[in-house]
């Protein structure tokens, strides 16, 4: 990422309101001072935290959300995962989305990220436990998107917000649907 579009990232993190989301605040602290300090955060080896971007993925008419159930997590969740060299989050995050959803056509509901969290990763054979400091957005799926599972899935499934609530979701995931959900009755009071 250039210095440029860092210093542009790094704006755009401090700009956002969190007034309504308080357990975000802590998130976006931790995320400033590892932008501040100088490594390549966007890096999947930058050690022991690095930027992912990742994204939920809604129907067009905005009633039911994509997830899939992570091969190696074994878990349903949105999409998103590592940026590639030269990428930004948002970026990251829509070519990851497309690369596990085959969902081609997706449209950016905002610029603006939708929800910070930071997650521990356990340790593999190949890299230690380490932090994930998601950035993430929503995308709009075109009318009759047809998704197709990749290879880091073992299954995708079209979800309305009841139905993933009675999902295994961890705490960023519920916390999404409960966003979610907020902007699902705010644009039914103002139908």
């Amino acid at each position: 990422m250039s210095q440029m579009s860092l210093s542009a990232f790094r704006e755009q993190l401090v700009a956002l309101d969190l007034s309504e989301r308080q357990e975000e605040v802590g998130f976006r602290q931790l995320m400033v001072e590892l932008l501040d300090s100088g490594v390549d955060c966007f890096s999947r080896v930058c050690f022991p935290a690095h930027f992912t971007g990742s994204a939920l993925v809604v129907s067009a008419d905005g009633g039911q959300a994509l997830l899939h159930h992570h091969r190696k997590l074994g878990r349903w969740m949105q999409f998103g995962g590592h940026c590639d060299a030269g990428e930004s989050v948002l970026q990251g995050a829509l070519r990851e989305t497309y690369e596990e959803s085959g969902i081609e056509g997706l449209i950016l509901a905002s610029a603006k990220p939708f929800d910070l969290d930071i997650h521990e990763i356990p340790a593999r054979a190949d890299q230690p436990a380490h932090w994930h400091y998601d950035v993430r957005y929503v995308l709009i799926a075109p009318e009759a998107a047809v998704p197709r599972v990749s290879e880091e899935s073992n299954e995708l499934r079209w979800f309305t917000p009841a139905e993933m609530e009675a999902l295994e979701l961890d705490g960023g995931s519920r916390r999404l649907l409960k966003k979610w959900r907020r902007l699902l009755e705010r644009r039914s009071e103002h139908s």
